[in-house]
This record gives structure tokens, sequence and C-alpha cells, in this order.
């Protein structure tokens, strides 16, 4: 399952999905996790009411399952939920590695259902956009 944090160092989740200075992407499973990429973001990130600046960050996160982010506004987080992905606001800043750990624990156990549900759609993703006219569950 692969799950991508909004990050200012790339340690914590402790940015604005909207003005992250990077987003780092994770696979994670109940054996273990792996770093999968970074995204670095330049240019003018702060709230500007600029939309499209949301788009190199939709693309960045478009395959993963789950987004951590400080805080997302209302229209980042509809397309990011249009895009099946589950945004998850995290309080205070927390550690990128402590909540792989947390989730990598869960995956071992029962997921919660909105896990169970992020995990399927992770599932659907083995289909190449060619296969469209495969029936998905």
């Amino acid at each position: 399952m692969k799950i991508a944090f909004a990050t200012q160092d790339r340690q914590y989740v402790d940015a604005h999905f909207g003005w992250a200075k990077s987003i780092v992407t994770y696979d994670v499973t109940p054996d273990g996790y792996r770093f999968v990429e970074a995204f670095d973001f330049g240019g003018k990130l702060e709230e500007d009411g600029d939309e499209d600046k949301l788009a190199p960050k939709l693309e960045a996160v478009k395959d993963c399952a789950i987004l951590y982010v400080a805080a997302i506004g209302g229209s980042g987080a509809a397309r990011v939920v249009a895009l099946k992905i589950h945004p998850i606001k995290v309080p205070q800043p927390e550690s990128i590695e402590e909540i792989l750990g947390k989730l990598q624990q869960v995956l071992k156990g029962t997921p919660p259902p909105w896990l169970r549900k992020a995990l399927a759609k992770d599932g659907e993703r083995v289909y190449d956009f060619e296969d469209d006219e495969v029936p998905h569950g």
C-alpha cells in the first residue's frame, strides 16, 4: 500500500498539502516499509488561491491510498478524495517513521474499515489504464 506524507523536512508530517515543500511516498506492508520517491516543490507555495499549484501534488500522490497532512484546504481535500485517497490530518508534527511503524503494526492485525477500504483501493491499482474494459469489483 503506497502512502504519501506532506512534509517540509522529509522527517515529519508538518506541512499543509498546498504549501508542502516535499511529498514523500513509502510502500507499507505488514512486513515492513520502504521509501519509494520524494517529490520537491518550489515556487510560491503560500496560500494564494492558486488551485493549479495543487496539480503537481495531486499527480505525485495519485497512486497512494493514504495522504498524511498537517492541514488541507476544502478544495484540496475534495480533489484528493476524488482520487480515492484517504487524507489524514496530523494535529501536531509527527515522525513519518513512527507513522509507518504504526501502519505496519495495524496491517499485521485487523485493519479498521477505512484502512481496509484503502487497501482494497490499492488492490484495484493492478490494472493498467489499457485494461479499462475489465470490470472493477
